[in-house]
């Protein structure tokens, strides 16, 4: 049987997309770049900053930010669930990190990050 290892989103920049998702998702960083890993983007004339693939840790699965140009963003067929005490506080920080609220429903805002993709912010039970 398979297990979840990461969840993808391709994206126009990878970097930026990935610097979001660690700072809105508590526990979540960057995946930090070894020497070798810097050594290799050098080789290919990039850097963490322009790197076209980066990866998110924290307490669940890994997420991998692949920037894909030329790629229609007209829909996401995943999105996130974000589960927060004070849902308004937590929509309030997401804004300041760069979110947009789409529409508002009973017990979950649905939001867009930066590149337009969906994610909500729901209450979290219990």
């Amino acid at each position: 049987m398979g297990r979840l290892r990461e969840i993808v989103f391709e994206s126009r920049s990878a970097p930026v997309l990935a610097r979001f998702w660690a700072a809105a998702l508590d526990g979540y960083a960057v995946r930090a770049y070894d020497q070798t890993e810097i050594d290799r983007l050098a080789a290919l004339g990039l850097t963490p900053e322009t790197d076209p693939v980066v990866l998110v840790d924290g307490p669940g699965p890994s997420l991998c930010f692949h920037q894909v140009p030329g790629r229609d963003y007209t829909n996401n067929r995943i999105h996130l669930d974000i589960a927060a005490a004070d849902r308004a506080a937590e929509v309030r920080r997401l804004l300041v990190l760069g979110a947009r609220v789409q529409r508002e429903a009973d017990g979950y805002t649905v939001m867009l990050d930066p590149e337009g993709n969906q994610f909500c912010v729901v209450e979290r039970s219990g």
